[in-house]
Order: C-alpha cells, then sequence, then structure tokens
C-alpha cells in the first residue's frame, strides 16, 4: 500500500473514531428505573423544591410508561410543579393536557383548581396589578381568567374540596377587578379625562355594584359630571352616594368640589389591604 493510500486510511479511521467520541453521551443513570421509583423520586424533588428535577423524573415517567396510574398522576405533578415553580403558561398547558386526556379522572376538578391557581399567582401578584404606576395600561386579563377557571370549577362540581376555596377566591378577584377599574377611573379623573372617568365609573357599577368599589364609583362619577357641567347627574349620584355610604370620604370632598373651593384628596386604595387576604 503506498504512502498516499496509508494517509487517506488513516485520516478516515481518525475521523470515524472522532464522530463517535462527539456522539458519546453520558449514561442515563434512571434508564432501568421503574415507574414507581421514578414516581418516588419525581415526589421527593418536589417536596424538596426541585421543581425542576421532580419535571424531569415525571417527564421520563409519562415517556417511557404512558399506561397507567403513575403517568396519570405524572401529568398532575408536572402542572404543580411548574405552578409552584412561577412558571405559570406551563403550568396551565399541562393542566388543559389533563383535563383533555383525562376528563373523568376521579381528581380532574384538581386540574381545573390548578389552572385556576396559576393564573391568579401570575406576574407580581394581585397587588402589582391593582398599584400599576399608569393603569390604564395595566391588564388585568390574568385575574378575569382566573375567576373564570374558578367559576368553571365551581360550576362543573360544587361538591369538590377545591370548590369552597375556588369561591372565596373569586369574591377576592372580583373585589380586585373591580378596584382595577377604579384605579383607571381615578387616573383619569386626575388627567381630567372627565368622560372616561364617568364610563369607568359606570361599568363598576353596572358590574360590580355589590363590591366595595361602588362606593369610589359613585364619587368619581359625581365629580367628573360636576366638571363636565352636568349638575343634575352630578347631584344625581351625590344623593345616591349618601343614602347607601353616609360615611364616605367622598361627601365631605364633593361638598367642596361642588362649592368650587379646595378639595380634600381621596387617598387611592385607603381600603385595599383591609379587603386583601392572603389565599396563595
Amino acid at each position: 500500500m503506498t504512502l498516499f493510500y496509508r494517509i487517506i486510511l488513516l485520516t478516515g479511521l481518525l475521523s470515524l473514531s472522532g464522530c463517535a467520541w462527539l456522539s458519546t453521551t453520558p449514561e442515563d443513570p434512571t434508564a432501568d428505573w421503574s415507574a414507581s421509583r421514578l414516581h418516588s423520586a419525581g415526589r421527593d424533588a418536589m417536596r424538596s423544591g426541585n421543581y425542576e428535577t421532580a419535571i424531569d423524573y415525571f417527564e421520563k415517567l409519562q415517556a417511557r410508561y404512558p399506561f397507567g396510574r403513575y403517568a396519570q398522576q405524572a401529568q398532575l405533578d408536572i402542572a404543580y410543579s411548574h405552578y409552584r415553580a412561577g412558571e405559570a403558561d406551563q403550568a396551565i398547558a399541562a393542566a388543559d393536557r389533563f383535563i383533555r386526556t383525562y376528563p373523568r379522572h376521579p381528581v380532574v376538578d384538581y386540574a381545573y383548581y390548578l389552572r385556576g391557581l396559576a393564573n391568579y399567582s401570575r406576574d407580581v401578584g394581585i397587588l402589582g396589578r391593582l398599584l400599576p404606576s399608569d393603569p390604564s395600561r395595566t391588564d388585568s386579563q390574568a385575574a378575569q381568567q382566573a375567576f373564570n377557571d374558578f367559576a368553571e370549577l365551581v360550576q362543573i362540581f360544587p361538591d369538590s374540596r377545591y370548590a369552597e376555596d375556588a369561591h372565596q377566591r373569586m369574591i377576592f378577584l372580583r373585589n380586585s377587578l373591580a378596584e382595577y377599574e377604579i384605579n383607571v377611573a381615578r387616573f383619569y379623573l386626575e388627567r381630567k379625562s372627565y368622560v372616561a372617568a364617568v364610563n369607568r365609573s359606570r361599568y363598576v357599577l353596572e358590574n360590580y355594584q355589590t363590591t366595595p368599589a361602588a362606593e369610589d364609583a359613585l364619587g368619581i362619577m359625581a365629580e367628573a359630571y360636576h366638571h363636565l357641567a352636568l349638575h343634575d347627574l352630578a347631584q344625581d349620584s351625590y344623593q345616591v352616594l349618601e343614602r347607601n355610604y353616609p360615611e364616605s370620604d367622598y361627601l365631605v370632598r364633593l361638598k367642596a368640589v361642588f362649592r368650587g373651593e379646595p378639595a380634600p384628596p381621596i387617598q387611592a386604595n385607603r381600603n385595599l389591604l383591609g379587603r386583601i387576604y392572603n389565599l396563595l
């Protein structure tokens, strides 16, 4: 064999050995684990707060053992682990997959509940949506979706062990959504966008009249109508406010506004902390 062919042969062998070396991957230590062992390891990681590790175990379980109770439970555990890791989108997607795949599962109500929790805890939480620097640009979609998720749970599974908690969260979310609208109405009022302030206040009275925010809506509406020179409507709003909230701070402010005098400020979200309790 000539030197030329020897070089070609040697180069080919080195190339093949190089490819083999590059394609070598560490052996998966879980390769021969049973479904039970993967499930147990995932649960241990989840209890320890190692949610990414837990998700890895549960996904391997589902891929290798797609049938049986462990695979079904793994889907819920994946959703919960994403939720606890602050990954709302992934948690919702996993919960939705469980609902679609196992619509008659004995604990499918938990998947609905978990989906609501994930939306409930989005972004920086409810306070982040209620106390924005510019509330007109804040999106309340996550809070509304969480409300819808919990409402669906309560409607479909009224006897669920999660129904009462879901109902309490709905009350809180409803109050929070109304408070959000009031923040926007106040934002417009302060910037002399009186028509927009009236429209936001009217929306609260039409959709959230049983919430604490109704008091704010009446006060803001009366003041906005006054600045629009719609004095009859301003008086009507004032009288409704006075009849339903005789101790309201808005009454003092409105009397000054109607007389053209400096008006005492109404502290934004003055009752908010008293209405909020930790459900996360």
